[in-house]
């Protein structure tokens, strides 16, 4: 395998963001989401969910939560404390039950209770960041607008080198000029995948990754950690 040194925004970075994704798509085949889904509503309340809670655990709470709520109104019917109690284990359940009922408010007043296919009215929803936005557009409808970055993300890409941005929105930037737009949709779960069974953010496991030899965060090579 061959590496090319790349320049971007006047730095030096030895691992390709086309070999990347090239090396990821060998090596993982994820689904567009983690989170089980059937209806881009389904897909939308899911997303909300997992901010600070793993996808497994939003998994075990949802099926429940999507029989008795299948639209927005179903939800607006659901007393605020229920459904605090149907999402307890998610965590902050509370603002997230909260930002639930407004957001499907919204959708009821705006949207005809549906899940609006674009950027700029998904952000517009109460509780809805780029992030969850992106992986609605991409998971539910195929469009590929931006790149969500999570945790996992974040972490992949700085370790990397593929960007030096502090905030997920500049780490978003930097990825959206470096990889082709039709493969924006596929860098969330590419990268969440590998961040999950290698970049993982304690005890990295850089002897078992494909860029242990060029990484410029490779324990192999006695790096220092550029996520942190």
């Amino acid at each position: 395998m061959s590496f090319e040194y790349s320049s971007y925004h006047g730095f030096v970075f030895p691992v390709d963001a086309i070999v990347v994704l090239h090396e990821f798509k060998k090596l993982y085949r994820p689904p567009k989401s983690f989170l089980h889904w059937r209806t881009p509503l389904d897909l939308l309340i899911a997303t909300i969910l997992s901010a600070r809670c793993t996808d497994a655990q939003v998994n075990r709470v949802t099926p429940a939560l999507f029989v008795r709520c299948r639209t927005a109104h179903d939800y607006l019917r659901m007393p605020r404390k229920e459904l605090e109690k149907s999402i307890h284990s998610c965590g902050t359940f509370r603002s997230k039950a909260k930002y639930i009922h407004m957001l499907c408010r919204t959708l009821e007043a705006k949207h005809g209770g549906a899940v609006p296919r674009t950027m700029e009215a998904l952000t517009q929803l109460p509780g809805v960041g780029r992030k969850t936005a992106c992986i609605v557009l991409y998971g539910a409808f195929g469009r590929n607008e931006g790149i969500a970055v999570d945790t996992h993300v974040f972490r992949v890409t700085r370790r990397l080198g593929l960007s030096r941005g502090k905030t997920p929105e500049r780490v978003e930037r930097d990825l959206m000029k470096l990889f082709p737009r039709g493969e924006w949709g596929r860098i969330n779960a590419l990268f969440i995948s590998h961040g999950r069974a290698v970049c993982t953010a304690r005890n990295r496991q850089c002897g078992q990754c494909v860029f242990r030899k060029k990484c410029p965060s490779s324990l192999e090579l006695g790096k220092r950690d550029l996520a942190k």
